[in-house]
């Protein structure tokens, strides 16, 4: 949170004020619901640097001063059109309550899906203080170049809210002309867009930057695994994902899709087997093609009950034929397994999959083949699963990036005999899908040279960029408001003064009306919000 610019301190003495106007070069005031830090060290360079590139400034000040009053002028409208969603929906607008609750379903999701880290408030606590420090320096460089020095910059606590604010003296500002104090107050809108667009030109930028150390879009790399994740024990550090069923991954990007069109595939496949009465009795479209020496050599159990469960660490595998002929004729597995006798099929996973595929249910098949890829001599099997649990074959490469890389990657991908390559390494995930989506940490950037060292460098770079980007726009967006205390005020006080037509007490009062109905309508939209959260 930032505090509103100290511009009117200057009408106190300073024995009448916990912030003095004239400082050391460092002081702190420290109370039970108030601390703070002043310092006036950067007083005599910033005034420096202003005045000599005056001109310069000015200009790149006043494109801040359109850009800020374009946000307010957009901000207000949010604001008009909110408080106007949440009057339709008090007096009982059945449209309008309609849309709303479909607004608030929709942010829900979305937020209940976000997870802060102990790694994260650290990206959130330097993006807040970089943001920060470069919407106060616009602040104190503007009024530089405008011939005015500010006082002091101070860093605050106010109860539980950090925050940060540049001084000046009000009589000065006051001597200023109301176009040279706009640009002083936009300036800190202003540098927070400018720092946003360098982060979306940091972040587009960064494969191209880093290309001389990194491997970019070439599989997502593994920084580390959680010990409670079900992946733990078959993926570690340095290991790149090549695939899950068949599809090819690039990136994390990449990554979150398939997971998420996985899952739904895999509620699909649960809502039309829901009336099956065993649940157990359930499969995917994922078979292999197994021989018939290795079902012979496999274990059969029985379908007794409501279940069927395989000994050891075997996995349960129902026979079918022809899958596009059973699935077209019988609409429904449960006639497969009549078909079969009601016997399962258990064999060990790690021998299946080196098998040949066959089902509809993979996400690489030869477009001039069928699901029914197997031979007179084989059968296809497919897996039996629980409700709501999906068959997932990932295939990785480890341990070395680079020694892949040297043998091949589109060798390791496209051909057929990869399984061959002593790079590369297949495992069955039998769970929720969705439980493995954030319990890796991935990167889209491989280094060119064998050492782990530098590894994490694009991933922290990467989420910095990001939490400062949305850090930055925030703050631009808060500052816009039309709320007291924040940069919004001083900007809506400038423009209002220009309505000459008004006199002075009745802009005065036009000023605190709109002032006002900003604080409250701000206050109404942030608590909705929160509510939505909870």
């Amino acid at each position: 949170m930032e505090g509103r610019r100290v511009r009117r301190f200057g009408r106190w003495r300073s024995n009448q004020t916990l912030l003095p106007v004239r400082v050391n070069r460092l002081s702190n005031i420290i109370s039970c619901w108030y601390c703070d830090c002043k310092s006036s060290i950067l007083n005599e360079p910033l005034f420096r640097f202003g005045r000599r590139y005056s001109r310069f400034l000015k200009a790149w000040f006043s494109i801040g001063v359109g850009f800020s009053l374009a946000v307010l002028s957009s901000v207000v409208m949010i604001l008009l059109y909110e408080i106007s969603q949440i009057l339709c929906l008090y007096y009982g607008n059945t449209q309008m309550s309609n849309m709303m609750s479909e607004y608030q379903f929709v942010f829900s999701s979305t937020i209940s899906g976000l997870t802060i880290s102990l790694a994260d408030v650290g990206y959130l606590c330097l993006s807040s203080i970089l943001s920060v420090s470069v919407h106060e320096l616009g602040h104190a460089v503007a009024a530089a170049s405008e011939g005015i020095q500010m006082e002091y910059i101070a860093v605050f606590f106010a109860v539980l809210f950090p925050g940060a604010l540049v001084a000046f003296n009000h009589e000065l500002l006051q001597a200023l002309s109301k176009v040279s104090a706009l640009r002083i107050y936009c300036a800190g809108v202003w540098h927070n867009a400018v720092l946003c667009a360098v982060c979306a030109w940091a972040l587009l930028l960064q494969p191209l930057i880093l290309y001389p150390f990194y491997i970019h879009d070439e599989g997502p790399m593994v920084l580390d695994v959680s010990p409670t994740s079900p992946l733990s024990g078959y993926l570690s550090p340095g290991d790149v994902i090549i695939s899950l069923d068949d599809i090819r991954i690039n990136n994390v990007q990449e990554w979150s899709q398939i997971i998420a069109v996985l899952t739904e595939r895999s509620h699909q496949n649960t809502q039309n087997h829901s009336r099956l009465e065993n649940s157990l009795k359930r499969s995917v479209g994922k078979g292999y093609c197994i021989p018939s020496s290795l079902v012979e050599e496999g274990k059969h159990v029985s379908l007794e009950g409501n279940g069927a469960s395989c000994p050891d660490e075997l996995s349960a595998f129902i026979t079918i034929p022809c899958l596009d002929q059973a699935m077209a004729e019988d609409d429904n597995l449960e006639v497969s397994h009549q078909r079969d006798g009601g016997e399962l099929h258990c064999f060990y996973a790690k021998d299946v999959l080196k098998l040949e595929k066959c089902g509809d249910g993979w996400g690489r098949l030869h477009s001039n083949r069928s699901s029914c890829l197997c031979s007179k001599e084989e059968a296809c099997f497919l897996p039996l699963l629980s409700t709501g649990v999906a068959w997932v074959e990932i295939i990785y490469s480890s341990p070395s990036p680079l020694e892949c890389s040297q043998l091949g990657r589109t060798h390791i991908v496209d051909d057929d005999n990869s399984r061959e390559n002593p790079c590369v390494k297949t495992f069955v995930f039998v769970g929720d899908i969705i439980s493995i989506k954030h319990s890796v940490l991935l990167t889209s950037y491989q280094p060119r040279w064998p050492a782990k060292f530098g590894a994490h460098l694009p991933y922290v770079l990467e989420k910095f960029l990001m939490f400062t980007f949305h850090v930055s726009l925030t703050l631009a967006f808060l500052n816009s408001l039309p709320v007291y205390f924040l940069d919004g005020e001083a900007i809506s006080e400038v423009i209002i003064h220009y309505f000459r037509i008004l006199g002075p007490r009745r802009r005065r009062t036009i000023l605190q009306y709109f002032l006002f109905g900003g604080t409250v309508a701000s206050i109404l939209i942030f608590a909705r919000v929160f509510l939505v959260l909870l």
